[in-house]
């Protein structure tokens, strides 16, 4: 055996005596979604096995106003902001997006080896940000240690749009080549988010539906005593226009009832925000709100309904709470949540609120929110049966890291 390989077994033997890691890498240059996602799986796969240890890598600029169980940490790499021409910039180091970038390669780079995960989850990009996570891969395919899966939530994007986004990426490639298997946190019979792209039969047979990933809530948290509605675009980032007309359905009837509560989102901040704000404190009360919720479930939980733009983990907390909800989808830059809460609307789960069939004025959602108590919930349409993600991708990372590979 040459040197090389004894070093190869070496490492392996280490490994295999000791607990299991996992790391997720979740690019995050935008909004809550790929964190919170990530937070979930790695808080599902360390208590199934209280030897098991996770890492997660991200981008978001909030990530330390969140909590993290027991042996899960993270590791927040340098963050950038998409512009309105859809260029990038570094947010805080003032230097150009090719050294941010190059930075990050490197920070994901030391510490894949210094952690040595038995397992690596890529949220959604198979190249990271700007490639940035392409020698990483490479570099784990060579040693062959690391189990690799590419994550990917229900819904991506309008197929055509989708299509030509993966292939300037060189996406497409690099799941066909640098993946063990496929994870779509969703079901098959609600969408294919790989529709249109140009995967092998190979890739496809290496793809699981692991079922939407249910939400659960634990921690006492004070929630408001008198009924309410829940209100919330997400990160916020883009959920002004949903917010300010749902803030006219309360200013227009003095009447609408019951009162909401608002989470803003992190993202949703500045002048906008304040004008907003001036907004609800005329409403007297009808309508509270605050920025930022890091234990939102809890509010999910006491809620009469909902009303959100329908972004993945707002859907699945909806189905997993079973909350009556009322959609109101971004159709820019991605057709995504409206994809999503189409589909969804055809199975019974949820109402849409559509601007071309409904109008997206203030009396269309006066009426949505007085129709609430009148929507069947989502366990009415089946949704229990929707919610077994979790316990599919503890069983699919078990396997993989048993070295038993794709079934």
């Amino acid at each position: 055996m040459d040197e090389r390989a004894e070093q190869e077994a070496a490492q392996q033997h280490r490994k295999n005596m000791r607990p299991r890691r996992i790391m997720f890498y979740s690019h995050d240059t935008f909004g809550l979604g790929h964190l919170r996602r990530s937070r979930t799986l790695a808080t599902a796969l360390t208590q199934s096995d209280p030897q098991t240890s996770a890492i997660i890598l991200t981008g978001s600029p909030v990530a330390g106003r969140f909590t993290f169980p027991e042996r899960v940490d993270h590791i927040r790499l340098p963050g950038v902001t998409k512009l309105s021409d859809g260029s990038y910039v570094s947010q805080t180091l003032g230097a150009g997006i090719e050294d941010t970038t190059s930075l990050r390669a490197g920070l994901i780079q030391a510490a894949i080896e210094r952690y040595e995960p038995d397992l690596l989850v890529v949220d959604k990009e198979p190249t990271g940000f700007r490639g940035e996570l392409l020698p990483s891969l490479q570099g784990l395919r060579e040693r062959g240690h690391t189990r690799t899966v590419l994550g990917l939530r229900d819904v991506l994007d309008e197929p055509t749009a989708l299509a030509s986004e993966w292939e300037r990426k060189g996406a497409t490639r690099a799941a066909e080549e640098l993946y063990d298997e496929i994870w779509v946190y969703g079901m098959r019979e609600m969408y294919d988010p790989t529709k249109g792209l140009p995967l092998s039969q190979d890739a496809r047979s290496r793809m699981h539906w692991t079922g939407y990933l249910r939400r659960e809530f634990a921690v006492d948290v004070e929630v408001p005593d008198s009924p309410y509605i829940l209100i919330t675009p997400g990160g916020g980032g883009d959920g002004a226009a949903m917010v300010s007309l749902v803030l006219s359905a309360y200013e227009e009837d003095p009447t609408l009832e019951p009162k909401a509560v608002l989470v803003y989102g992190p993202f949703l901040s500045g002048e906008l925000r304040d004008r907003l704000e001036a907004r609800v404190a005329k409403l007297n009360g009808r309508v509270t709100a605050t920025g930022f919720d890091r234990h939102i479930e809890a509010l999910f939980v006491g809620a009469e309904g909902v009303i959100s733009m329908g972004g993945y983990n707002t859907f699945c907390e909806v189905l997993s709470f079973d909350k009556r909800a009322v959609i109101v989808p971004r159709t820019t830059p991605r057709l995504e949540q409206w994809l999503r809460a189409s589909r969804a609307e055809e199975m019974g789960l949820v109402r849409m609120l559509e601007e071309t069939r409904d109008g997206m004025t203030t009396r269309a959602m006066i009426d949505a929110i007085r129709n609430l108590p009148q929507q069947n919930k989502p366990s009415e349409a089946g949704a229990n049966d929707l919610l077994g993600g979790l316990d599919t991708v503890i069983a699919r990372a078990d396997a993989l890291m048993n070295n038993m590979g794709p079934q």
